[in-house]
């Protein structure tokens, strides 16, 4: 891997693991539209992802600290609720990545055709969202928590995007935008994490290709940065109802990915 392919690929990750627009299907479509190759590398895939996971903390450290402290009083308060309703969102994904991530992986590798299909299925989602009536004033509860971990569990075929999919679910479902994007944003750290410990217990690290120290870096910093904007883009956005311009920005990917295939 080139330091070019790293910062590029960990650019194409920080930006579209928060932005509604598929962090799968577009390192798919890089793969292929610029023949890059690693990009299933055990090291970078596991740095990459930590900068996205540091990123969700720095944008929502106030939250975290507050969850974190509200947890360790070991009593139910509206701390210990919130993380209740985190763990809850990821029961669904957590079944699906344990049992069947791999069958997925299988079919939808290099499969840009059924990728392109995801990604309008992205837009539709979007769209709905952006063009739903009435008030969003609803408060997340625990129902509302399952309803939309059971969105992120479709964003594990490459295509659907896991944050359009969330957020989605979430303002359809009448609940306030700037939570709606809140919670999005902190369910997504358990899966990121699992899927990590998943692909450090279950690689092959006697296969795995060495990156060096500088291609690492330069992604974890791609990532980070990239990352780091993205999420706070997208709070702003989610807040204005401005979905519908990565609807069609997942249309126009969507037909580029069929028509590269």
């Amino acid at each position: 891997m080139t330091v070019f392919e790293a910062f590029l690929l960990g650019l194409i990750q920080g930006l579209t693991e928060f932005l509604p627009v598929s962090s799968s299907g577009h390192l798919e479509l890089a793969n292929h539209l610029l023949n890059i190759s690693n990009t299933e590398n055990l090291s970078f895939t596991i740095v990459v992802h930590a900068a996205t996971v540091l990123s969700t903390i720095v944008v929502f450290r106030n939250d975290f600290i507050n969850l974190v402290k509200g947890g360790l009083q070991f009593r139910w308060n509206s701390e210990t609720k919130y993380i209740a309703m985190l763990l809850v969102s990821a029961i669904p994904v957590a079944v699906v990545g344990l049992f069947f991530r791999n069958s997925v992986e299988s079919v939808f590798t290099e499969n840009l055709t059924l990728i392109g299909i995801c990604l309008m299925v992205t837009a539709t989602l979007l769209s709905f969202a952006h063009f739903k009536k009435g008030k969003q004033n609803g408060q997340i509860g625990f129902k509302h928590s399952f309803l939309i971990g059971l969105a992120q569990t479709i964003a594990v075929l490459p295509g659907i995007s896991r944050s359009g999919a969330t957020i989605a679910t979430g303002l359809l479902l009448g609940n306030d935008r700037k939570e709606v994007a809140r919670f999005s944003f902190l369910m997504v750290l358990i899966p990121i994490l699992g899927a990590v410990f998943l692909d450090i217990v279950k690689g092959d690290w006697n296969d795995e290709l060495k990156i060096g120290f500088l291609q690492l870096s330069i992604g974890f910093l791609a990532a980070f940065l990239s990352g780091l904007a993205a999420c706070r883009i997208m709070i702003r956005l989610v807040s204005r109802g401005n979905l519908i311009y990565f609807a069609i920005y997942c249309v126009i990917i969507g037909l580029i990915a069929i028509f590269a295939a």
